[in-house]
């Protein structure tokens, strides 16, 4: 399996961090990354959105139902207490702004990315993937944590 260099993730890295201050109002703190599996327990809604192109693969943001909520809220200007399908919509476009942004990064370093429509998935879940390994970053602002998931690798 092909590792990511900081030339391949910190595009990712730079667009959440820029989308997610932007979108919420917050100041975001990247964590250390490690190798994890991409397991979810029942209380976390997962943003996976796939890469093609000069990239393959996928790129997962996991958050727990509260930080799902608080992320909404900020999003829609009001409070949400549920993901219902108006904030469901509002994560899946989170997902789309910063992986939109990362592809005009990659862009203006000359590697060519596209990327796939995003699933939103709710509850218990588990993604074996065999095609690169599962680079986890924290996204920290506040009481907020949003990890996001690189399995990514250059074609």
């Amino acid at each position: 399996m092909a590792t990511l260099n900081a030339e391949h993730i910190n595009p990712f890295l730079m667009a959440a961090k820029k989308v997610l201050q932007d979108m919420c109002f917050v100041e975001v703190s990247i964590q250390k990354p490690s190798l994890k599996e991409t397991k979810f327990g029942p209380d976390v809604w997962v943003i996976m959105i796939g890469v093609t192109g000069e990239m393959r693969g996928q790129v997962i943001m996991a958050m727990t139902e509260k930080n799902a909520c608080d992320i909404a809220s900020k999003m829609c200007m009001a409070e949400v207490k549920q993901i219902d399908d108006f904030s469901a919509s509002a994560l899946s476009e989170l997902g789309n702004m910063i992986m939109g942004n990362a592809a005009t990064v990659f862009s203006s370093n000359g590697i060519g990315i596209d990327i796939t429509p995003p699933t939103l998935s709710h509850g218990q879940v588990s993604f074996t993937n065999t095609y690169a390994k599962n680079l986890c970053i924290p996204l920290i602002f506040g009481d907020t944590k949003v990890e996001m998931y690189l399995a990514i690798r250059q074609e």
